[in-house]
């Protein structure tokens, strides 16, 4: 037998004979044994108090006591010869496991003493001979489907390369699909890029195509929704919990590098790309007929399939049980935001989303948040509202003149409009003077409308009126040296004349005659 495995049941019958009060010998020749292996059992009987005789055995019975005196016997009861080579290396594997890890010690055995079993054996040696040692034994434990209208799972991933039809040029398109846990249905939908307008997007359409809403989301940690992934307190993008709160969804991230937390859409990206986009040509299509064909692919291929877990088509749960358990859609459609931190600069500006928006100079070198939707932009300051403009083109600015300090706003702020307001509140006379002004040359004399509104702070509405009176009455309402010599010399209070002065032309005083008379140039000029 030196050259056969042993099993289980033939050293349980070894002894059994030994136990009979048989000799090695006549054991070694009834069952064919090597006397040495059946010395090698004996030995290890008597080492625990078993006598040959009547009574002399384990209560539990021989082949209990063989399974467990010897583990290195496999499930089948055969004798692993690997074992048998590992146990030469008993204490040095359990001092190298003090100090270092099992493929660590199996390797350094390898190479150094020569050991010849695999590192799949040595790991199963380990866990038989010295528990709780080396790779840990990996179990998956299956979770029951949660309630119809419960749970939905989120994942992105890459779908594929298209070319633009409208310009020509080649993107990578991302897939963004979300599955209702208990049916199994799938929402899915085609982007150019994941960011924070996108995500929220994409979940707005997948409720819409639903017509309801989860009460659970178990997404992904992708840094468009979540700032921070934790297992009891995760950090969510503000635009994300906004939607969270306007749908009264529970948002429960699953945990990072744990992608059994969100299984059953785990595989669903890659059967979109197999199945939806694989060989196929949408380089003629537009993203928005490419989303259009997608929504028909939930429905007509994925929604009619026989699930491989369920057995069921995921279309007709969703309409049977599903659907009814969501929860509605709110009444106000949901405004999907971007939010941004933002420095305010020394032009009292921030600059988010393309765009610059002023803010009140007070704020220069705060750090704000700001809420940029499709109309509008809001900057806020620790939750309180700070600054709102409509949303501007790219590469253009909202500035707000009266949110610089007054002397460095003030030039800006008081446009045409806002001087011939001013003047018609100071007298009529005001506002004429600065109307003729502004017809001529609007630019060119704004200063100097700017200079004679500013007079009536000095001399006071009623002068100005006056002084401007006299001055239209002259025909120059010019400000320097018109309005503002009257008022200097105190003119106003005179009373002005009530047409314009005639305009004297030179006297020609050595009379008609010689005024009419040809002069010789004219007379030569006649004759030629």
């Amino acid at each position: 037998m030196a050259r056969r495995r042993i099993t289980v049941r033939d050293v349980a019958e070894i002894i059994e004979h030994w136990q009979a009060g048989r000799s090695i010998r006549a054991i070694a020749r009834s069952l064919g044994a090597d006397r040495d292996t059946i010395r090698k059992y004996v030995r290890a009987a008597q080492a625990q108090g078993y006598r040959p005789g009547p009574g002399g055995g384990p209560a539990k019975g021989w082949r209990v006591w063989v399974a467990e005196t010897f583990p290195g016997l496999t499930r089948q009861g055969r004798w692993a010869p690997t074992w048998v080579e590992l146990e030469g290396f008993r204490e040095e594997i359990v001092t190298g496991l003090k100090d270092t890890n099992a493929a660590t010690v199996w390797q350094r055995l390898r190479d150094e003493k020569g050991l010849s079993v695999s590192y799949n054996s040595f790991l199963r040696y380990l866990r038989k001979q010295l528990p709780g040692a080396g790779k840990p034994v990996r179990i998956t434990v299956r979770r029951e489907d949660p309630p119809p209208g419960e749970e939905a799972q989120i994942d992105f991933g890459y779908l594929g390369l298209w070319q633009d039809p409208l310009s020509g040029r080649g993107c990578r398109l991302r897939a963004f699909a979300i599955v209702l846990s208990h049916s199994r249905h799938i929402f899915a939908c085609a982007v150019r890029r994941m960011d924070q307008m996108a995500w929220l997007e994409s979940h707005v359409a997948g409720f819409e195509f639903w017509g309801g809403v989860p009460a659970r989301l178990v997404p992904d940690n992708l840094g468009s929704g979540i700032l921070k992934a934790d297992l009891y307190d995760p950090k969510f993008n503000r635009g994300y919990e906004e939607l969270a709160h306007h749908y009264g969804i529970l948002i429960d991230p699953a945990r990072a590098g744990k992608p059994k937390d969100k299984a059953r859409v785990e595989r669903i990206i890659p059967y979109i790309r197999d199945s939806f986009w694989a060989g196929r040509d949408f380089s003629s299509l537009s993203l928005e007929e490419i989303n259009r064909q997608l929504l028909e692919w939930c429905l007509r291929v994925a929604g009619q399939r026989i699930h491989g877990t369920t057995r069921q088509r995921p279309l007709e749960v969703f309409l049977a049980l599903e659907k009814p358990a969501l929860k509605p859609l709110p009444r106000d459609p949901f405004e999907p935001a971007t939010w941004y931190r933002a420095k305010v600069g020394d032009d009292c500006h921030v600059y988010v989303a393309s765009g610059g928006y002023s803010v009140p100079y007070q704020y220069r070198g705060e750090v704000l948040d700001v809420r940029v939707t499709h109309r509008q932009v809001e900057c806020f300051l620790d939750h309180e509202l700070v600054k709102t403009h409509r949303r501007v083109e790219k590469a253009r600015r909202a500035t707000d003149w009266n949110d610089y300090p007054p002397e460095k706003g003030a030039f800006f702020s008081r446009t045409p409009d806002w001087c011939r307001a001013k003047a018609t509140q100071m007298g009529e006379a005001v506002r004429e003077a600065v109307e003729a002004l502004l017809q001529d040359h609007l630019l060119h004399h704004l200063r100097q409308v700017h200079g004679i509104l500013r007079l009536g702070d000095k001399y006071g509405a009623s002068r100005l009126n006056a002084a401007c009176r006299r001055a239209l009455a002259y025909g120059d309402p010019r400000y320097r040296t018109i309005i503002k010599g009257i008022l200097e010399k105190g003119l106003d209070r005179e009373i002005a004349p009530a047409t314009p002065a005639p305009v004297l032309a030179r006297a020609f005083l050595r009379g008609p005659q010689e005024l009419f008379a040809p002069t010789f140039e004219m007379e030569e000029a006649v004759h030629d």
